[in-house]
């Protein structure tokens, strides 16, 4: 398992890099399961005195033979802040594994159809009113007047997978939302997390 430490804002000694790679050892018993091939470790320092209690924060990625699972946490020092990071990404580890060891036993992983049957066929989206207003690229989009600002673009790779397989890497991530292709009917979907830790799914349906 490589171990990649490194700072942003601020020098990280060696001293505290052999602190994050003697807690790091933690996860080694989930190694087995999950095949850790690397952790990336970043330290960012808040040089802003009023972000006291947040005054550093500590990112940690996993990468394996599996989803990425990520934890972050922020306090005023870069020791409680690793400690806290550390917890939360050996508690996702952990529900990990429980939710392998319940794959493989009685219990039947949800469908989407299942999952949904409940739910309204879809989402109406009422058409916007024409208006002769200015048009004007963002982002690679026409948005017309003020339209929203796109700040940030990413595409990501990814393979069909069942809601349950979507719901595990959501949570591995810690995001609210996880954007996929449903294994089984081939929509794009979106799994989010509700209030009171309910799950929702909206899935599209491709016009030809």
């Amino acid at each position: 398992m490589e171990i990649v430490v490194t700072g942003r804002n601020s020098e990280i000694s060696d001293r505290f890099r052999e602190h994050v790679l003697e807690k790091l050892h933690r996860i080694d018993k989930y190694d087995q399961r999950q095949k850790i091939l690397r952790v990336e470790v970043e330290i960012t320092h808040e040089k802003n005195p009023r972000q006291h209690d947040n005054a550093a924060r500590v990112e940690m990625t996993l990468l394996s033979r599996g989803p990425a699972v990520r934890a972050e946490a922020a306090s005023t020092d870069q020791h409680s802040a690793l400690d806290a990071a550390i917890d939360k990404l050996e508690s996702r580890l952990r529900r990990s594994n429980d939710r392998h060891r319940i794959s493989h036993g009685q219990h039947k992983p949800t469908s989407l159809a299942e999952a949904t049957a409940d739910m309204p066929d879809g989402l109406v989206v009422p058409a916007p009113e024409e208006d002769a207003v200015r048009t004007h690229s963002v982002g690679g989009l026409e948005v017309q007047g003020e339209g929203p600002l796109v700040v940030r673009e990413k595409t990501h790779k990814g393979t069909p997978m069942t809601l349950e397989q979507a719901l595990h890497e959501m949570e591995l991530l810690g995001h609210d939302f996880f954007l996929f292709m449903e294994k089984d009917s081939m929509r794009p979907s979106v799994v989010y997390l509700r209030k009171g830790y309910d799950y929702g799914v909206i899935h599209l349906d491709v016009a030809d």
